[in-house]
């Protein structure tokens, strides 16, 4: 085999300066280092951390990490000992003099204020938390979480004040992870979403099971319900006014409503921004200016779904920008291939994960040649103790067969589930390769048919045409029959209204009470039993269709 050889055309003692450090700017300056022994570098942070675990910070709040120093993953010593390269914390980058390849910076401990010279530049200021202009958002007590001392401030606050109950305003990632550490510290809990539905990056049908786990864990949750301001009660608590009218009394607020590239310093410095307020790099990480990268929480990245432009602010994006960049400043030939924004968070015993585009983000880029399937395996073999159900939607072209996105809500085995449908999603893999995908099984981990098989399996079906779907979102409008193939018991339990009951261990000997004029819909618990009976209808000159996933994706889309 041919040995690949890497041409370093960096010069000798080269000056690399780096703005901003935890994931992205730590991460490159030691890539660089790796790569380039004789370059200077000198990472400039103007927090008092120059590496912490941000995705560590709830858990700390929470008091799941007890000590502080667990979350430091790298010290200025550190750096030095190390890889040779400067730290300087508490040093804030306030300008760019593009003209002299120099830089500005503040000492925030003295004021002072000085200018360096780079070769190159490395911009990793990362994202800040939104705080929204609402009357009262800067009372006392009112917190936002991204930083160590943010943390400190959360913790400190709830150690002196003893507050009786929370509110948390937005309902993404952060949202539910400060939830359950709340929880866990014994505070009741409000968490309050301005949209329909919480985590806004699933489809709303794929997050209903998410609020229902959460109310039955004692949580209130309020969707479609934006928060409008702020108030200081007599008691000293805070009043959490919302647009329907209804107010919130928390002893402290928690703000998790998303994050903004932090990209002022590149817009003054006359680098190209994009429409969503990122820097916009090309495929090298390179700025508009061929002396300047940049990575991280500020970068606008190209979303490898739908081609759009986009913000990932996502510590693993973070870290392969920053290899990339490394690498491009040391002259290697290398591309940064674009996200899909695989992401996972866990709540109360739920596990909540996605990774490709949404049904929402392929509509907002125009696609419309796609079908989705919906299931609800157990997390592994249904006769070995504990098999928990895993409700899963799958998104594919409805042309090639080309996966496009994964949802996955369960207790057990999400992670790994969709950890697969990424790499597969990555390797430009189709449902039927899902089909025929080689995994684990044993009882206690998963089936001989996995969770991943059967999305493959059922979305296969759809497109080989032995699987005609119903679209629920036209449930009611269709006229269309709905046929239930459960039991009677399990109908007269909960069924969804008009429906005719015909259990399946009886449709061959009463399919003649069916109608051949009209489309019928057929429906069961998860979607198993209808797809036995659209089977059987279809080849006997039925115009069936099933809908998918059965009553419990009925649940998503109707509560």
């Amino acid at each position: 085999m041919a040995k690949l050889v890497h041409n370093i055309t960096m010069k000798a003692n080269k000056r690399v300066l780096i703005v901003g450090g935890v994931a992205a700017g730590a991460t490159c300056a030691a890539r660089l280092r790796r790569l380039d022994e004789s370059c200077e570098i000198i990472i400039f942070e103007r927090g008092p951390y120059v590496s912490f675990a941000n995705c560590g910070l709830p858990y700390y709040v929470g008091n799941v990490i007890r000590q502080e120093e667990d979350l430091l993953v790298a010290t200025p010593e550190r750096f030095r000992q190390y890889f040779n390269i400067e730290v300087r914390t508490e040093n804030e980058v306030v300008a760019i003099d593009r003209s002299r390849c120099e830089i500005e910076v503040c000492d925030r401990r003295t004021g002072q204020r000085y200018r360096e010279r780079y070769d190159a530049l490395v911009l990793a200021p990362g994202a800040r938390p939104m705080r929204p202009p609402l009357p009262g958002v800067d009372l006392p007590g009112i917190h936002v979480l991204r930083t160590i001392p943010d943390s400190r401030r959360i913790r400190q606050w709830i150690a002196d004040r003893h507050p009786r109950r929370a509110v948390v305003v937005g309902g993404g990632f952060i949202g539910l992870e400060m939830v359950e550490n709340l929880v866990g510290l014994g505070l009741p809990v409000t968490l309050l979403e301005r949209l329909p539905h919480l985590m806004p990056q699933f489809d709303p049908e794929m997050a209903e099971p998410i609020a229902r786990h959460l109310e039955q864990h004692g949580v209130h949750v309020e969707l479609g319900n934006p928060v409008v301001g702020f108030d200081e009660a007599p008691s000293g608590e805070i009043l959490v006014r919302t647009a329907s009218g209804a107010q919130h009394s928390a002893g402290i607020v928690i703000l998790a409503v998303g994050v903004q590239p932090e990209s002022e310093l590149a817009r003054a410095a006359g680098l190209e921004i994009g429409e969503l307020g990122g820097i916009r790099v090309d495929e090298s990480m390179r700025t508009s200016d061929p002396n300047i990268w940049a990575i991280g929480d500020a970068v606008e990245v190209r979303d490898i779904v739908t081609g759009q432009w986009c913000l990932a602010p996502l510590a693993g994006p973070a870290h392969r920008q920053a290899r990339i960049a490394a690498a491009a400043i040391c002259g290697r030939p290398v591309r940064f291939r674009g996200v899909q924004n695989t992401a996972i968070c866990g709540v109360l015993g739920l596990t909540i994960a996605m990774t490709g585009a949404s049904e929402k983000r392929l509509r907002q880029a125009g696609v419309t040649d796609y079908q989705a399937v919906y299931l609800h395996p157990g997390c592994h073999a249904s006769y070995y103790p504990g098999s928990k159900r895993i409700h899963m939607k799958l998104i594919f072209s409805s042309q090639s067969g080309r996966i496009l996105g994964a949802q996955a809500v369960g207790a057990e085995g999400v992670d790994k589930r969709i950890d697969v449908i990424s790499m597969a999603i990555q390797m430009g893999a189709t449902v039927f390769d899902l089909e025929e995908a080689e995994l684990c099984y044993a009882p206690q981990y998963g089936a001989a048919k996995d969770p991943v098989n059967l999305a493959g399996m059922l979305a296969a079906n759809v497109l080989r045409g032995d699987l005609p779907l119903a679209d629920w979102n036209r449930l009611y409008e269709s006229g269309a029959l709905i046929l239930d193939v459960r039991e009677p018991h399990e109908f007269y339990q909960d069924h969804i209204e008009g429906a005719l009951n015909i259990p399946l261990s009886q449709l061959r000997d009463r399919m003649g009470e069916l109608p051949r004029d009209r489309e019928i819909w057929v429906n069961c618990a998860v979607g198993q039993r209808s797809y036995y009976a659209v089977r059987f209808l279809v080849q006997h000159g039925y115009r069936a269709k099933a809908l998918p996933g059965g009553l419990l994706t009925y649940y998503g889309f109707y509560g």
